[in-house]
């Protein structure tokens, strides 16, 4: 009861931030008024890019992987300064809302809707998925025992996320994000140090004993086969940023209601910064609690989602630590839920309804009504996304889901890429979507191919090819400007 009350008074907060925010106009709600100090974006932006998914799983990975995550996270140093100095200024140059616009003065009409096409079923599924994970997380280890129904959490909890986030949209998300990465970062060091200390040590001599551990390991210069090697993560590391941060409607949309572009890089580059540390110490709370597990004699869970919240269901730690891991659960799980419902109103709005290059007196309803009938269409959407992952209850319905949102990134990297570099070739329009769309189909094939008879197994840099095959294919059909220019007179 004590774990509801609380939970609940988190939400009463969030609810008064929204109320005193804004006022609810679609420019509030799309762009912030374009007022954000920076450095309020930056911390959010840490609790926004680790989600709940990312809180229970990133400690899990240490027993299969060690701590080699952390070369996938010296990558996204560089791929944050390639969003600030390549990305954002071609952002703010163009005033860009929904940063697939530039698809469609670069590439043509169908190129900006296919761009903008896969960032909703990507983000849409992605998000759903992951929001999905929380919940019964939440509901398995919290809500059960309060005899709450699976249905009555689902909907509750995206009725909330609607009403904090209804009203002024991107403006509310960049003061609650501060509030749930506080709370994230306030459970995580409040969960290992309470770990290291059930093992006797203190926060220094815990970090010594980590980096010692047999699960320390950091860095992989061995076979350049496997998916841990420092190269293929670092260099991955790197492309994931620029095209799950850059080229993400939802990650850029904060970075967008910055007053000017020097304060979006210099929040942009201080988050790069900030990820290091809290990546660290949630790979490092993995290894703890690997010897945790060893010392109390307790079986490891045989997935590795499960490795921190079984431990902390199981009452060792005490009932604070509990109630602070599902504070913690609900804000990292939110403040990307959050952003992501908002992102996708934007894009729907802005992309594929047009609202604001439309006449008002042309549209059903005003800009603002439309806005909130989308934003509402999409919480239900997430509701029924939701119990349709809980009715099928297969694991790997879920791992396919996760695997198709990635697929879907590598034709916006091309695409992107195509506007950005190449100037003298005129993109043939009505070709992209057929290419964007077989891109994918190519890598799964060739993935499996390898992975099959190569001894090959691809990892994040298959992202990479999938963006260069986009990119080589509009390259391929494209025409020299003068031809283009040429064959429209």
């Amino acid at each position: 009861m004590l774990i509801l009350i609380t939970t609940i008074a988190y939400f009463a907060l969030l609810l008064i931030i929204s109320h005193f925010v804004g006022k609810g106009s679609n420019d509030e709600f799309f762009r912030g008024n374009r007022q954000s100090p920076w450095l309020l974006v930056a911390f959010g932006m840490v609790g926004a890019s680790l989600s709940g998914v990312t809180f229970i799983s990133v400690p899990g990975m240490v027993a299969s992987v060690n701590m080699t995550y952390m070369q996938i996270c010296f990558g996204y140093i560089l791929g944050y300064a390639a969003v600030a100095f390549v990305l954002l200024p071609i952002y703010y140059k163009n005033h860009l809302t929904s940063i697939y616009t530039y698809l469609g003065q670069k590439l043509g009409k169908r190129s900006y809707k296919t761009g903008a096409a896969f960032f909703l079923i990507s983000k849409l599924t992605g998000a759903a998925a992951r929001l999905y994970l929380v919940c019964i997380v939440l509901q398995n280890y919290v809500l059960d025992e309060l005899g709450v129904p699976y249905i009555v959490t689902v909907v509750s909890t995206l009725i909330l996320i609607w009403l904090y986030t209804r009203k002024s949209g991107i403006k509310t998300l960049v003061w609650t994000d501060v509030l749930q990465t506080t709370f994230f970062l306030i459970t995580l060091v409040l969960i290992f140090n309470e770990a290291a200390n059930m093992l006797g040590y203190n926060f220094s001599e815990s970090v010594k004993i980590v980096l010692s551990h047999p699960h320390g390991q950091i860095f992989d210069f061995g076979d350049m086969s496997s998916r841990t090697n420092f190269w293929k993560q670092f260099v991955s590391g790197i492309f994931i940023v620029i095209v799950m941060t850059g080229l993400d409607q939802d990650m850029m949309q904060k970075n967008l209601t910055c007053k000017d572009l020097p304060s979006a890089q210099k929040d942009m580059c201080t988050s790069a910064f900030l990820f290091i540390p809290v990546n660290f110490v949630c790979l490092s709370l993995g290894v703890i609690l690997l010897m945790l597990y060893e010392k109390n004699g307790l079986p490891l869970p045989q997935a590795g989602d499960r490795l921190l919240p079984d431990f902390v269901a199981s009452g060792i730690m005490g009932q604070t630590v509990l109630i602070f891991f599902t504070i913690g659960i609900v804000s990292s799980a939110f403040s990307s839920a959050d952003s992501a419902m908002t992102a996708l109103t934007t894009s729907f709005c802005i992309d594929i309804l047009e609202i604001e290059k439309r006449s008002e007196k042309h549209l059903p309803l005003s800009r603002e009504n439309i806005r909130k009938v989308v934003h509402i269409s999409m919480m239900t959407i997430f509701v029924l996304f939701i119990l349709l992952f809980k009715a099928v209850d297969n694991p790997n319905i879920i791992d396919a889901i996760f695997v198709l949102a990635g697929y879907t990134y590598g034709p916006l990297l091309g695409m992107f890429a195509f506007g950005m570099f190449i100037h003298q070739r005129h993109a043939n329009d009505k070709l992209v979507p057929f290419i964007a769309i077989a891109s994918p189909l190519v890598c799964y094939a060739v993935s499996y191919w390898c992975s099959h008879y190569a001894g090959y197994i691809f990892g994040y840099e298959l992202l990479l090819l999938n963006g260069a095959l986009t990119f080589c294919g509009i390259l391929l059909s494209s025409k020299k400007i003068s031809d283009h220019l040429k064959f429209r007179k």
